[in-house]
């Protein structure tokens, strides 16, 4: 089963290559990764998918909280969340393919955000299967590149993963 884990952390040096050699050291494997600062610029909140039953994601939870620099480590499974990639794809443009690239762009309401002579670069944000059903669709035309940005997650409607540790809903 695939899980999408965040993971709040201090902001410092080396808790990244921490996170991830736990990972490594234990046989588990980060198919996704995003970090990047929360509002308090001392946290910094990592998104990561991996894969594994209930005992692999258990065993991972509990050496996360081992981590001395980690707060909170939160599994989306089994809640309302929204989850979104970013993925930039250079794609063959010659004048036979530029019609129907641009058609297909506009129907994933992705948007083409540089031209060459020989290539658009085309950007996408949306789900897992919105990015794998336009890549399917480029890839007869000729897909020369792909660059992902990690999935991100967050909880939807008023509830917040907070730097405190806990999880709660905020009043409106």
């Amino acid at each position: 089963m695939r899980h999408t884990i965040s993971v709040l952390v201090e902001n410092e040096f080396g808790v990244l290559a921490r996170v991830a050699g736990l990972f490594s050291g234990r046989g588990f494997n980060i198919e996704s990764l995003s970090v990047a600062e929360t509002l308090d610029p001392t946290v910094s909140r990592i998104t990561l998918v991996t894969r594994g039953d209930d005992q692999v994601l258990e065993q991972i939870e509990k050496q996360l909280n081992k981590l001395i620099n980690v707060i909170k480590v939160t599994d989306f499974a089994d809640t309302e969340h929204v989850e979104r990639e970013l993925v930039l794809i250079k794609v063959v443009a010659d004048e036979r393919t530029r019609g129907e690239l641009m058609n297909i762009v506009e129907i994933f309401r992705a948007k083409i955000i540089d031209v060459s002579h020989r290539s658009y670069i085309v950007e996408i944000t949306g789900t897992e299967d919105k990015v794998a059903a336009l890549i399917e669709l480029l890839a007869p035309i000729g897909i020369k590149e792909i660059v992902r940005t990690g999935k991100v997650a967050m909880f939807r409607g008023s509830r917040l993963l907070t730097v405190d540790g806990t999880d709660k809903e905020r009043a409106a």
